[in-house]
């Protein structure tokens, strides 16, 4: 094996032009491979079948390595026994129909409604900039929107009386988004005091302007977001998306169609919308697990000491 190592080697080295380093770590993932075939009694490479390929990776598994490292490794795999039945050394290569091993996508992070609450109360609406603060965070609760289709909407994006904004998306797309009640309000409020205060004469097609005038940025928006949370307590990591994670959970949570939050965010795929039922039935094995008796993790509250006479 060790001589096919060597020619397979010098080939991507003078044929495919990679760097040493990826070259090392193809060396050291093939003489991991080498070795476990050898184990389980596999003493020509040029021989190994598709079920010697998926054992290998089963033990990879077991030893630790996780799905990213495990796909890298397969690559490794890949190439070298392409270079064989390349080279007419071997008549089939086992990887061809080996899936690649896929990490778990991460759930994504959010606040919980009474986060929401104590940022949606941070705002000082006795100021203008504090009112369009306000504004400006209820909507974003309210529809979900990305933070640049928020600092992108426009005067006439939003139809209050309505009840509904129209948010212009990746590619230009646009899509209608319903507003809730306690956001219209704010819009109105904004509209009618602190807009005005914030232009003074001059004239903007934004929805929500800056003292300079113009519309906001996303990098902005971000740094008035976090400075509000600091203010309330919440320490935890905070990004405009972390709320448009929020909206969809919670409308999750409550039972919410799933193609209906598809439309809403602006997703193309419903398997990306998906992923706010997975957060969901995170957050109620962790509630089983806290109070149910039957659960391996709960833990038995003491009783209640009785008042004396009581």
């Amino acid at each position: 094996m060790e001589g096919l190592l060597d020619a397979f080697i010098a080939f991507i080295r003078a044929e495919r032009g990679l760097s040493g380093k990826t070259v090392d770590a193809y060396a050291a993932d093939l003489t991991v491979y080498f070795e476990d075939l050898r184990s389980r009694g596999v003493a020509d490479v040029a021989r190994a079948t598709q079920e010697d390929v998926l054992a290998h990776l089963v033990t990879l598994g077991r030893r630790g390595l996780g799905r990213r490292s495990q796909a890298r490794h397969l690559a490794a795999l890949r190439v070298f026994h392409r270079f064989l039945v390349a080279e007419r050394l071997a008549d089939k290569d086992p990887t061809e129909d080996v899936d690649t091993p896929r990490s778990p996508r991460k759930l994504p992070s959010f606040l919980t409604v009474e986060e929401v609450e104590l940022l949606l109360s941070a705002p000082d609406e006795r100021t203008a900039t504090g009112l369009r603060d306000k504004a400006m965070i209820e909507v974003l609760y309210a529809t979900g929107l990305r933070v640049s289709e928020l600092c992108g909407l426009e005067l006439n994006a939003v139809q209050l009386t309505a009840g509904y904004l129209v948010a212009k998306g990746k590619g230009s797309k646009e899509r209608i988004v319903p507003l809730g009640r306690v956001a219209i309000e704010k819009v109105q409020e904004y509209l009618a005091a602190s807009r005005p205060a914030l232009l003074g004469k001059r004239v903007a097609d934004a929805l929500f302007v800056t003292p300079r005038g113009g519309g906001f940025t996303r990098q902005g928006f971000w740094k008035l977001l976090k400075r509000y949370a600091l203010k309330v307590g919440i320490r935890k990591p905070l990004s405009p998306h972390k709320l448009r994670h929020s909206f969809a959970t919670h409308l999750v949570e409550r039972g919410a169609d799933l193609r209906a939050v598809q439309q809403m965010l602006g997703h193309a795929d419903l398997a990306t919308t998906q992923i706010y039922t997975h957060v969901n039935s995170a957050r109620l094995r962790s509630v089983y697990d806290e109070f149910h008796p039957r659960s391996d993790a709960f833990t038995p509250k003491a009783p209640r000491k009785r008042r004396a006479g009581g």
